[in-house]
């Protein structure tokens, strides 16, 4: 199983070695004419000449300014520059939504919220959590064929949307598994067990760690339902009662940490409309758009910071997901992600603009409006505006300006 993973590695290793520079890097290192025939594959078209001129002329730029910025810290350039600034704030605040979201607590606990839903079975959670992996890698195509026909903003914002919805899904269907839980029709006087007998419900035994549900396992409903005390460290089966072994007789069944229930699909349908709808944008375009959005002095610093941004966030939503599932309850849980994903939707909407099919020039000129969400949202079909920077000593075609002055 662990041998599988080298897999995509080594795709990804041979994909690296037919990877060709960037125009940006190759000026830099004054290999132009490589740098036309890249920018001319990326493009499509022969007329490159005006693009590569305004890469040309950045690229001079940022070589005067180098000195000066080896001198300050990078990062507290990126602060005091208000559109590099703006950058940052949408490029580590779209990693923040993708992780409040709730995809890696979907990824990593993938078998565990398809036993809460009420999979008894744990081959067959861990099987179905290999179909929401599937999925997952299967959508991420759908982005890939996207991005570049409806644009990075719409695909984001249209990702989030269904991707609430679909945390709304899952709170209402981990509701009504909890409101149709199976209750209590029996009482077992073993020692100790007082306490979980005090539990009504299924849901409510389960949600203590000291206890389980023991029942006999029907066609249509759970029988003869009753709390047991459970040993936190080994819960395969009760400390006392019916279910205290681990081969039990007949359709007698030990639930630690599900209840039995015939709302189970839902949650599991949540589960691969979530992926369905996160995969093709909320996955991908937060690592693509910080790809796009920093000028070249500034583009290492600032993607340094997005993905720190990320994983800090990661870390924090999935190391408490378990904790937040004891306290808000499952559907509390999922319920919270959607509220929090709803805040991010309304940040996407006011701040994120659309780059696709413009240059680092054009973007930066972009972010230098306030309200850069509203103003550059979009770009016109057909259209495309090329921003000249002006550079002493040179004009727009990289010679000497004396040149092209009248006398």
């Amino acid at each position: 199983m662990l041998g599988i993973g080298a897999v995509p590695s080594i795709i990804q290793f041979v994909g690296f070695c037919f990877m060709p520079e960037s125009p940006r890097w190759l000026v830099l290192k004054g290999r132009e004419d490589e740098a036309r025939m890249v920018l001319r594959k990326i493009r499509g078209e022969e007329d490159i000449e005006e693009e590569f001129d305004s890469v040309k002329a950045s690229c001079l730029e940022a070589k005067k300014e180098d000195s000066a910025k080896k001198q300050s810290s990078v990062i507290w350039k990126m602060i005091k520059t208000p559109s590099v600034r703006r950058a940052l704030i949408v490029g580590c605040g779209l990693q923040v939504v993708q992780q409040l979201a709730g995809i890696n607590t979907v990824m990593y606990y993938s078998a565990t919220i398809i036993t809460m839903s009420g999979v008894r079975s744990e081959t067959a959670a861990i099987w179905l959590s290999a179909v929401m992996a599937a999925v997952n890698f299967a959508f991420s195509f759908v982005g890939l064929y996207l991005v570049e026909r409806i644009g990075r903003r719409p695909l984001t914002i249209a990702s989030l949307i269904g991707t609430i919805a679909s945390l709304i899904w899952l709170a209402v269907g981990f509701d009504l598994t909890a409101e149709n839980s199976p209750q209590m029709t029996m009482y077992e006087g073993v020692v100790g067990g007082s306490y979980c007998a005090g539990y009504r419900s299924c849901n409510s035994c389960v949600k203590d760690l000291h206890c389980g549900y023991c029942y006999v396992n029907s066609p249509t409903m759970a029988l003869n339902g009753s709390c047991l005390p459970a040993d936190y460290d080994k819960p395969v089966m009760s400390l006392a009662g019916r279910c205290n072994s681990t081969h039990l007789p007949g359709q007698l069944t030990w639930a630690y940490d599900f209840c039995p229930t015939t709302y189970a699909w839902m949650p599991l349908v949540g589960l691969i409309l979530y992926l369905i709808c996160f995969a093709p944008g909320m996955g991908p375009m937060p690592w693509t758009v910080n790809s796009e959005i920093y000028p070249m002095w500034a583009r290492s610093t600032g993607n340094s910071a997005a993905t720190f941004t990320n994983w800090i966030f990661n870390l924090a939503v999935s190391m408490s997901f378990l904790s937040l599932t004891e306290v808000l309850t499952k559907e509390g849980t999922f319920g919270l992600y959607a509220g929090l994903a709803c805040l991010g939707l309304i940040f996407i909407a006011f701040f994120l603009p659309e780059t696709k099919g413009k240059s680092l020039e054009e973007v930066e000129g972009v972010f230098a409006k306030p309200w850069c969400g509203s103003e550059g949202a979009t770009v016109p079909f057909g259209e495309k505006t090329v921003q000249y920077v002006h550079i002493r000593g040179l004009n727009r075609d990289g010679r000497d300006s004396e040149m092209d002055s009248p006398e």
